[in-house]
């Protein structure tokens, strides 16, 4: 299994989380969680043996999972939005001032679905191939946890620079859809409009030839 905890947290109250492995996992992510800067959005990775955890943090709430280092990038930053947007379109406003564990009974269980369809399902991977390319997070450096942890200054680590361009990204596909289907439904009402005309035309030459011209069908 590619990712092996989870957790949601603001600050440093985790408000729920999810413990696949047998490690201390939950330890060493309060310990990031009272390290990493509060005050900015960041997308940060840092590595423990053969382990890595990557951090989420935006608008005061941050997404932890650790990961086998095989794991890669990619895949542990989209689990990472994912539940990011599920735990805010889930809890709202509530996450600002709920208290630690409130939300673990009831959330603890998407981590575990989530953590199980991006580390089982192929197409987990594929459709984050078809977000793009450009949402590989190239640019974040994954730094050593021991050193971290025993560094009693300011984290000095490299930030995602790709985020904004995900953003974009996401946003240009969505308007590129709408646009899409926009096309398809005047496309089908042009078709529908032509078919009707096309109909009434022949209803008109019908009658034209009925009514101005001998015919033994329409004599009848």
């Amino acid at each position: 299994m590619a990712i092996l905890y989870a957790l949601v947290a603001r600050g440093s109250v985790v408000l729920a989380e999810f413990n696949a492995s047998s490690t201390n996992a939950s330890a060493i992510a309060r310990q990031i969680l009272e390290k990493i800067p509060s005050n900015s959005d960041s997308h940060v990775s840092y590595s423990q043996d053969r382990y890595i955890f990557h951090v989420k943090r935006t608008d005061g709430l941050t997404v932890l999972c650790m990961a086998d280092d095989t794991a890669g990038r990619r895949i542990p930053f989209a689990f990472l939005e994912d539940i990011h947007g599920r735990f805010v379109k889930t809890y709202g406003r509530a996450v600002h001032t709920a208290l630690a564990y409130a939300m673990n009974d009831e959330f603890s269980r998407v981590l575990s679905q989530q953590m199980d369809y991006y580390s089982n399902d192929p197409n987990a991977d594929r459709i984050n191939r078809m977000r793009g390319e450009m949402n590989q997070v190239r640019n974040v450096m994954i730094e050593n946890i021991d050193r971290v942890l025993e560094r009693g200054d300011r984290l000095e680590l490299l930030v995602d620079k790709t985020a904004n361009m995900q953003g974009n990204t996401f946003r240009f596909r969505k308007q590129a859809r709408r646009f899409k289907n926009t096309v398809w439904w005047r496309n089908v009402k042009l078709t529908v409009a032509l078919i009707v005309l096309l109909l009434i035309i022949i209803y008109v030459v019908l009658a034209f030839v009925c009514h101005g011209v001998t015919l033994p069908s329409c004599r009848k």
